[in-house]
């Protein structure tokens, strides 16, 4: 092995000691990639390199796409489309068994396609629809779980955020990304309302129907829904038709929220205010990790560590999908510590590579559609899997007198439906595929 070799696999374990210390993973990456450039190349260099670094990676045009979704997202919470998603949601389905959970995670589906963030989601839902379900006696484990699984969603269901930075990694479109996460994010909801559904028939108590709604209110209910449906056609279908790409699609999504918040009068200056400091703040903590990858990534590529793990991944001679059922193991695993965003980051200059090499019989870009999606289907499993789910933390935050054992356990459902959806894609990746290849 060469000196830069174990320079760089010194790093690695110096990162991992890092984060392990709870030091935020923006920092751990920029400072252990600083260093290891230093050492490598000598401070001449890398000085040289950080003049110009950080403006070639934020003016990536792409990358515009993610203050924009964020600025939409925020919007929408001051303007309180939240809970319009779930008041529609529960007067179509809350009269069921268990309808007031399946309310919740429809409601979770809707708010994720305007947000895209899984931990807002669950945060935001949660706040809606927690005293809901308490009104109507579910049980505190079935509550609770239900929202930290809907949360989930935010992750998949587009615009998400954690997708347009897959895509810049990789090099895959942006549009092509959103309609591959179309149909694999409605069999989630499908296979959350399953578990919903046989939870309650086993245990009937611990999700009772709720009350019916009398004509006008379900009415009104529907069509306070609509402002979403709008927004969600108008940005996500004028991408798909081509009218226009992400970044303008992102800012007439802006625009509409905005405008439907200013008509409704749901929207003051102060609320835009604060959602403008939030969009900051966010967008700043999102593109400092992207900085922080960026360095760990020229310093691991200069050190060879990910041409290393490359070769040795694939001497080994395990089969493809084994190869993958391990990489998608590991991403399992570190969601349950680490925000996803991170960890795309941080694994994909390591994984990458090996799953470009392997044989699924696939075109390049049908690969990078297909391990996108099951990427990011791991790590939002990431986030309700023991013994540190992210969303678990969230909503048990919302509902301090839920044993945080119980959330887990009204989770775990939603984390075998998870694993049966990973396998029916793993099985038939045209359910990723078809929408891509039928828009072209």
């Amino acid at each position: 092995m060469s000196d830069p070799f174990v320079l760089g696999a010194t790093g690695l374990a110096v990162l991992v000691g890092l984060i392990a210390l709870r030091m935020p993973v923006a920092y751990a990456m920029a400072a252990v990639g600083l260093g290891g450039i230093w050492a490598l190349s000598g401070p001449l260099i890398l000085m040289s390199q950080m003049k110009t670094l950080a403006y070639g990676v934020f003016s990536n045009y792409d990358l515009s796409v993610v203050p924009l979704f964020l600025l939409m997202g925020h919007l929408a919470t001051r303007a309180r489309l939240s809970h319009a998603l779930f008041r529609a949601a529960n007067a179509w389905l809350g009269r069921f068994r268990g309808g007031v959970a399946m309310a919740a995670i429809a409601a979770c589906a809707g708010f994720g396609a305007i947000c895209g963030s899984s931990l807002a989601t669950a945060s935001t839902m949660g706040r809606v629809a927690l005293p809901e379900l308490r009104r109507y006696r579910y049980s505190p484990a079935l509550a609770t779980g239900t929202l930290a699984a809907g949360g989930t969603l935010g992750i998949l269901i587009p615009p998400s955020i954690v997708l347009v930075v897959y895509s810049v990694i990789v090099e895959a479109s942006i549009v092509q990304m959103f309609s591959a996460a179309m149909l694999p994010s409605a069999l989630a909801v499908l296979f959350f309302f399953g578990a919903i559904l046989v939870y309650t028939w086993i245990v009937p108590e611990a999700g009772p129907a709720g009350g019916r709604v009398d004509r006008r209110e379900f009415l009104e209910a529907t069509t306070g829904a609509i402002p979403v449906v709008l927004v969600f056609g108008i940005v996500l279908g004028g991408m798909y038709a081509g009218l226009y790409t992400a970044t303008p699609a992102a800012s007439i999504g802006v625009a509409l929220v905005l405008l439907y918040g200013v008509l409704r009068r749901r929207l003051s200056i102060r609320d835009l205010g604060d959602a403008l400091l939030d969009t900051a703040k966010n967008a700043g903590m999102i593109y400092l990790i992207v900085l922080g990858a960026e360095l760990l990534k020229i310093f691991m590529s200069r050190g060879g560590v990910p041409q290393a793990a490359a070769e040795m991944m694939l001497a080994s001679g395990l089969p493809p999908y084994l190869m993958l059922a391990l990489v998608l193991l590991a991403l399992v695993a570190m969601g349950m510590f680490m925000d996803s965003l991170s960890i795309i980051l941080l694994t994909l200059p390591f994984f990458w590579p090996v799953i470009a090499a392997l044989d699924f019989g696939l075109g390049p870009n049908e690969t990078k559609l297909w391990f996108g999606i099951l990427a990011l289907i791991v790590v939002e499993l990431g986030l309700i899997t023991p013994p540190v789910g992210m969303n678990v933390f969230v909503i048990n935050a919302l509902a301090r007198n839920v044993p945080m054992i119980e959330t887990f356990r009204g989770a775990m459902p939603f984390v075998l439906v998870e694993l049966l959806r990973v396998g029916v894609l793993l099985a038939f990746p045209g359910i990723v595929l078809a929408f891509p290849l039928w828009i072209g």
